[in-house]
């Protein structure tokens, strides 16, 4: 007989057979060839708590036995690799006296991938061993690596999604340059807005939308002319005109990507200056009209800058900038969502001050924010 691969004597072998001479006989035939992991039971009833604790790569199993027969052993073992597996089975080679076809149809039909018949030929029985672990191993093998390509691409995906979002940070960023140096003030009104949404009763990942998507609310300013956006004083006619299209600049850059952090942001970029009552720009939408990210991302926008500083003003106290939004509901705001904001208000002051603008860097705001 040809010399067993050590990748297949490594295997575990399972034996049931309530006649303890079958037992013993393929015992002694196995360890002759050099199988060192094999495991007996006679009584059926024990098998499936003899699979689970062996896991084999192999079942030799008898067809008729009492308490359990082959084929009730059989659809017990393959629930439990169904359980684990989609594409599970349970590698079993019946041993049967029987010659007639029913009974090797029935066999088949109930998952055994082979059969031998008693009174067992050695080396048939063998040969016939090796094919199935042969199969086994490969299926073992093949189910490994996609394992392992499963966790690869999960990973990539995720290392993908970050690259994304990174981006996404940055991009937001660089709009905010132009009014914040630091960029602390995206950071505070993004993770201001999440908790809104949060509150809200969105799904974790929406409330992941809204933190990633409302940094970029502001992109349009990349598009106002230096001369309106970097006057240090009020905007005045056509200046406050040319101002209010930010947000419809913002809608052009954004929009035109089919996945849903692209489609909230460029949401936000063009509603989050709308107003309850219908008094803002720039199409004067009012109401739930509004998108939701858009609402939520205005209060925490509004809020922020009102509790920050700028060359134009000092910052407000939060008492003060509080009595502001409340003023400001049913009219710039929801006042739904400003009852939000008083039940997540401690919150937002704790991440308030953990990304408090660093000392001696207010004198960097170079720019007004234009409410």
């Amino acid at each position: 007989m040809n010399r067993w691969a050590p990748e297949l004597l490594r295997a575990k072998i399972l034996v049931i057979d309530d006649e303890p001479a079958n037992v013993l006989l393929l015992e002694k035939l196995l360890k002759s060839q050099g199988f060192s992991e094999i495991t007996s039971e006679t009584d059926s009833r024990l098998a499936v708590q003899r699979y689970r604790e062996q896991r084999p790569d192999l079942v030799l199993l008898d067809m008729r036995m009492p308490h359990l027969n082959g084929l009730e052993v059989m659809a017990l073992l393959n629930e439990i690799e169904t359980e684990v597996a989609i594409d599970g089975y349970a590698p079993v080679l019946i041993m049967t006296a029987e010659q007639d076809l029913n009974t090797r149809r029935s066999a088949l039909e109930g998952g055994a991938r082979d059969f031998v018949t008693k009174p067992f030929d050695l080396v048939e029985v063998m040969s016939r061993i090796r094919n199935l672990l042969e199969v086994r191993l490969l299926h073992n093998r093949l189910r490994q690596q996609n394992a392992d390509l499963e966790v690869t691409v999960r990973t990539r995906t995720a290392e993908i999604a970050e690259t994304r979002l990174e981006v996404v940070r940055r991009l937001g960023r660089a709009s905010e340059y132009r009014d914040n140096e630091t960029g602390l003030h995206i950071i505070r009104m993004s993770k201001y807005s999440a908790l809104l949404a949060r509150q809200y009763g969105l799904s974790p990942h929406e409330c992941d939308l809204v933190l990633h998507a409302s940094p970029m609310h502001d992109i349009g300013k990349i598009g106002i002319p230096d001369a309106v956006l970097l006057k240090p004083g009020k905007l005045v006619g056509d200046e406050w005109t040319i101002m209010q299209t930010h947000p419809s600049i913002g809608f052009e850059i954004l929009s035109g990507h089919d996945s849903d952090l692209m489609n909230m942001a460029s949401a936000i970029a063009l509603e989050h200056h709308e107003k309850w009552d219908g008094s803002g720009y720039p199409d004067g939408k009012a109401g739930k009209a509004i998108a939701l990210a858009a609402r939520i991302t205005a209060i925490a926008d509004v809020f922020d800058a009102l509790t920050s500083v700028r060359p134009y003003k000092k910052a407000w106290t939060v008492e003060d900038a509080v009595k502001e939004i409340d003023n400001m509901a049913t009219t710039a705001f929801d006042p739904h969502l400003i009852g939000l904001f008083h039940e997540v208000l401690p919150e937002i002051l704790q991440i308030k001050e953990a990304y408090a603008e660093p000392d001696g860097m207010s004198h960097l705001h170079k720019l007004s924010v234009h409410l």
